[in-house]
């Protein structure tokens, strides 16, 4: 008889989301990119791989999505984890299909893999920013893929 009557060992549930904090030198919006760089944020390029966060709005502040965290100040950032969705930031003039593989551009924001892309997360919806704005857009993380 097996020691064990079950594959999966837990945790049972985790808490939702994995939030972390630091300082971030520069401002930054919502629903960018950002990795932890000598314990601090940094927006995340298009060659960040590893472990990558979501900037989450300032409720602390009661700021909206729309309104950037201030350079120097301590934000509040989301872990990506592939079994949660996320709103992220694409920039104005870029167009989305569900399920298309995105990585981010020099400033954070989400924008369609090309060939030899780091895929980040993948599309949930399909959307045309024609806005002239950048807008959010909802995602799943990926974790380890490079786009063929």
């Amino acid at each position: 008889m097996a020691r064990y009557n079950k594959i999966y060992g837990g945790p049972a549930e985790e808490v939702k989301p994995q939030v972390h904090e630091a300082i971030c030198a520069t401002s930054v919006l919502p629903g960018t990119a950002v990795v932890r760089t000598a314990g601090a944020f940094v927006a995340a390029v298009a060659a960040s791989k590893g472990r990558m966060f979501v900037v989450q709005d300032n409720y602390l502040a009661m700021k909206g999505v729309d309104d950037a965290w201030p350079a120097g100040d301590r934000i509040v950032t989301m872990e990506l984890l592939d079994e949660q969705l996320f709103r992220v930031r694409v920039p104005t003039g870029t167009s989305i299909t569900q399920d298309a593989a995105l990585t981010v551009n020099a400033a954070g924001k989400f924008i369609p893999a090309v060939a030899g892309n780091h895929v980040v997360a993948f599309a949930n919806e399909t959307y045309n920013n024609t806005s002239g704005a950048d807008q959010l857009v909802s995602v799943r993380a990926a974790k380890g893929y490079t786009f063929a």
